[in-house]
């Protein structure tokens, strides 16, 4: 029961991480239905930036948070305007698929040639601490990952909810020709929404960069899980994505702790095939347009 436990609390750290991931994915997928396959590089991508500053300049990741999630933000807004927004309205989720994956291979040669296929881990002051608590051990870099997705979860729900700018995402995702019938302007709300998905991407590789080792081509298997968090949580539905985040992480930490490491890997897939057969639109996804 003891090793049951602690594979739950590691389950719940660890999935917090991945709903602050999936947030942003499918936050881009509610306001442009566009299936980001770039985001995983995005986030390999802000653990090399992380990294870096470490290494560099002594700047604690979960600090450099404040630098790497703007200047994704501004990526974010720039790849939109270059690469998505040219696409025709009527083949664009069938296009994004094919140029955001293309955006992916880029990011992970730029990494490549910058950083060369050598894994790499951020190993802080506080990495191989952990702390007591009611006689289970907490490792304090997941404690204080999950803090901080916690921290930027709660931030991104009262942007969507309290600000003018979220009312436009909502507005645009519920119905665009209203939106835009309304004063709305599209083309930006879905820029700043594409910036907003990539900076959690940023906020959340610091924090990866703690947990994981990473190299260029560790976005492969990222992706996967993350899409595989969206679409159990339902495609556009904010607190679905973090629902199932933490869901997988619990069921695939149990496996790893009371079965085989090797063997939870696929309890990604197998949680996502068993609630699919009983709820295909996912936890939480709808069938008319607007999840958020």
């Amino acid at each position: 029961m003891h090793t049951l436990i602690q594979g739950v609390i590691l389950g719940v750290l660890t999935g917090g991480v991945y709903a602050l991931m999936a947030s942003g994915q499918t936050l881009i997928f509610g306001v442009m239905k566009v299936v980001n396959l770039a985001q995983g590089a995005f986030v390999i991508a802000s653990a090399y930036l992380a990294f870096t500053l470490f290494t560099q300049f002594g700047i604690d990741p979960l600090v450099a948070v404040l630098i790497t999630t703007p200047l994704m933000f501004g990526i974010g807004v720039v790849g939109h305007w270059l690469f998505l927004r040219p696409l025709r309205r009527e083949d664009a989720t069938e296009l994004s698929i094919l140029i955001t994956f293309a955006l992916a291979l880029l990011v992970e040669g730029i990494l490549s040639i910058t950083y060369h296929t050598t894994y790499r881990s951020i190993n802080t002051s506080y990495a191989n601490k952990a702390f007591d608590i009611g006689g289970f051990s907490v490792s304090a870099v997941r404690l204080y990952g999950f803090i901080v997705s916690c921290a930027l979860l709660v931030l991104l729900y009262v942007i969507l909810q309290k600000t003018r700018f979220g009312r436009a995402i909502r507005a645009t995702v519920q119905n665009p020709q209203s939106a835009t019938l309304l004063g709305v302007d599209s083309n930006r709300v879905k820029a700043y929404g594409f910036g907003l998905g990539i900076a959690t991407a940023a906020a959340s590789g610091s924090i990866y960069g703690l947990l994981f080792p990473f190299n260029s081509g560790s976005h492969y298997d990222l992706i996967s899980r993350l899409l595989s968090v969206v679409v159990l949580g339902g495609l556009g539905s904010i607190g679905g994505a973090v629902l199932a985040g933490v869901i997988i992480g619990v069921v695939s930490s149990v496996a790893a702790v009371t079965w085989s490491p090797t063997w939870s890997e696929m309890t990604f897939f197998v949680v996502l095939l068993l609630v699919l057969l009983i709820r295909p639109q996912g936890m939480f996804g709808r069938v008319e347009r607007g999840a958020l």
